[in-house]
């Protein structure tokens, strides 16, 4: 039996959000989202965790990848809808995180 896939849907923010990245690694972050969260989005992993407490942008799980693990998916999901809901792209530097070119809390 196959699993159907989860349907991504991208928050309009998301596009600011990338603008703030360098384009070659547009690619690079589409693939791993696609290939990461299609099938079993809430299967925790070394590099996918659900978060303590939700961002400030609503995301309830974090992907990270790229060089250094420097980039970072916030999402969340419905399972019932089968649905993964991309809320924010960010870049780790250092010990701060960026979205957007704005600063979050960590």
């Amino acid at each position: 039996m196959t699993k159907h896939p989860f349907r991504l849907v991208y928050d309009p923010e998301v596009i600011q959000h990338l603008r703030q990245i360098e384009r070659k690694h547009h690619t690079l972050i589409r693939q791993t989202i696609e290939e990461q969260l299609s099938y079993e989005p809430e299967e925790e992993t070394r590099n996918r965790k659900p978060l303590v407490s939700p961002t400030a942008l609503g995301g309830t799980w974090e992907i990270r990848f790229g060089p250094g693990n420097r980039f970072r998916v916030f999402y969340q999901t419905d399972q019932a809808r089968r649905e993964v809901y991309i809320l924010a792209i960010g870049i780790k530097k250092r010990d701060r995180l960026f979205v957007g070119g704005e600063e979050f809390e960590l």
